[in-house]
């Protein structure tokens, strides 16, 4: 009577473990289905983030490019500013042409304005210059290395 009474213990016991396992498996499995439709959609959003990141940097060498060739423009436009004023100011009396770049309120503008002068013009008006305004333009002139607004003249 002992051994039915165990085999039926067992028996019961069994099926509920059993059972549990097979309701835990379940639990398990359906965790792991979340877990990895989690990861495909983290996955698709990498690749779409990736794909914007790229038109983000593809765009920013175009603006980059756009501003470098903006800023050669800009130089062109300064070179031949300089070029016209500096025929000008040739044109007028030495002394008079002096005085206006004496007055003038940049001396980096008076500086370019004489390196595009002949030199020999440009020693003439600096003589009527105020020799505050020639000492400013002397160290404009003196750190301009090769590649200024424009081609100075000798």
């Amino acid at each position: 009577m002992r051994f039915w009474v165990a085999v039926i213990l067992i028996s019961l016991l069994f099926p509920n473990a059993l059972g549990q396992e097979q309701v835990e498996k379940k639990e398990t499995q359906k965790e792991i289905e979340k877990l990895l439709a989690l990861k495909k959609e983290v996955e698709s959003l990498i690749e779409k983030n990736s794909e914007l990141l790229k038109k983000i940097e593809e765009e920013k060498a175009a603006l980059k490019k756009e501003r470098e060739e903006f800023q050669k423009e800009i130089q062109e436009v300064q070179s031949e500013r300089y070029k016209k004023l500096a025929q000008m100011f040739s044109k007028m009396d030495p002394e008079m042409a002096g005085q206006k770049i004496s007055a003038m309120t940049d001396p980096k503008e008076a500086a370019y304005i004489l390196y595009n002068m002949k030199s020999r013009v440009a020693g003439e008006i600096l003589n009527y210059v105020d020799p505050k305004m020639v000492d400013q333009i002397v160290k404009i002139l003196t750190n301009i290395k090769g590649a200024p607004p424009s081609g100075g003249k000798s």
